[in-house]
């Protein structure tokens, strides 16, 4: 993707979205967006029972506890399983190793639709979450350099276990946008953003916090 796909990328895509558990706003103003391996590391789990939660489906969520800390939830990988994984991993990736590549990054959405289909989704349109709208051009910006870009639902293998493997996530310079351009309208030429690790500092790039229950926006929490 050269500069002038990045500003056209940017121009359909003004804002990102991440959808977190319901009251989870205020650790993240304080620690940062996390991923799972960021979390695992704050909440100091090791051993096996890191191994569960990183290496491993997550058949529900689970909940981190450390004394000095509230907790946090780390969502369930429903829409994806290991005999899903093993049809569509390519390039000798195992299931394990899919995995712990999802669970060290962060990720958002490039449209409200996207997002509108995962509160939608199964049991998650049943529970409130709290949902970040986030600036896209001041945090590719800054984070250019540790952002990666999907075209696809990465976290998902079903109904279809569609191929993936070592070039389904691509930096933004070798992703092949033109290709995209040619197949797909504006908004899903790029389904999934994703940044390394962790967002210390997300708290800058938030314009607005609302707590959603499927499409219904209940309260907003935080608006720049």
């Amino acid at each position: 993707m050269n500069k002038l796909e990045l500003v056209e990328l940017i121009e359909h895509c003004p804002v990102l979205y991440h959808m977190a558990e319901r009251s989870s706003w205020d650790s993240i103003r304080s620690n940062g967006l996390l991923s799972t391996t960021a979390l695992l590391d704050l909440y100091k789990y090791s051993g096996h029972a890191r191994a569960a939660i990183e290496a491993r489906r997550r058949s529900t969520s689970v909940i981190l506890s450390r004394d000095d800390l509230a907790h946090a939830t780390v969502r369930d990988q429903l829409p994806m399983d290991d005999n899903g994984l093993s049809r569509c991993l390519q390039d000798g990736i195992t299931p394990e190793g899919w995995y712990r590549n999802l669970n060290s990054k962060v990720f958002f959405w490039l449209t409200r639709e996207r997002l509108l289909r995962l509160l939608n989704a199964g049991t998650y349109r049943q529970h409130e979450h709290d949902v970040l709208e986030i600036d896209s051009k001041s945090i590719i910006e800054v984070y250019y350099d540790n952002i990666w870009l999907c075209p696809m639902n990465s976290g998902c293998t079903k109904p279809f276990a569609h191929p993936r493997g070592h070039s389904t996530f691509l930096r933004v310079k070798d992703y092949p946008y033109q290709h995209w351009k040619s197949k797909r309208p504006r908004g899903e030429r790029v389904v999934e953003l994703a940044v390394d690790y962790a967002i210390r500092d997300v708290r800058k790039y938030v314009t607005r916090v609302v707590r959603m229950k499927s499409a219904v926006e209940i309260e907003v929490l935080f608006k720049k």
